[in-house]
């Protein structure tokens, strides 16, 4: 369990750009210069139709700012993608993103998928690897050609909530 006072809720549309801003944090956190960071910048929006949608969930602290969040794809055949999962720098390896991904496979289970995909920064490896997910292959980035991020699943039929 996180950190005493942060709990999850759904996100809210008038939250879109300060999530987006999150993601910039959070990926800049791992040392990537800024021609690697505009060249990401379009992926690291938060659109405010996933959030209608239901598919963003937010941690939050006892004030109730946002403190990391994760969004799903919407289900593609028996899968689920977790599109986002990003978390303040400050509070990497505090539980947050654990908590978040706990929240993905609970919600893509309960609308049906059967896996969850997965295409993870190669800093964020190790946190899917330790949490159950199964490497499958790399894959081409969206944001800069010829960089190869590794796609991994978790076979939702096997885990329990």
């Amino acid at each position: 369990m996180p950190e005493s006072g942060h709990r999850l809720r759904p996100a809210r549309r008038e939250e879109s750009d300060a999530l987006g801003a999150l993601c910039v944090r959070s990926k800049a956190h791992w040392g990537y210069d800024a021609a690697f960071m505009a060249a990401c910048a379009p992926f690291l929006v938060v659109p405010p139709e996933a959030i209608a949608r239901g598919d963003v969930q937010v941690a939050v602290d006892a004030d109730d700012r946002p403190l990391a969040f994760a969004q799903l794809s919407p289900r593609v055949g028996d899968a689920i993608e977790l599109d986002k999962l990003f978390v303040e720098p400050g509070l990497i390896r505090a539980g947050l993103g654990v908590l978040l991904l706990r929240w993905a496979m609970d919600t893509a289970r309960q609308r049906g998928a059967r896996r969850l995909a997965i295409v993870a920064d190669p800093d964020a490896a190790a946190f899917y690897e330790k949490a159950g997910a199964r490497f499958l292959h790399h894959v081409a980035s969206d944001a800069m050609a010829g960089r190869q991020l590794p796609f991994y699943e978790i076979a939702l039929r096997e885990m329990s909530s």
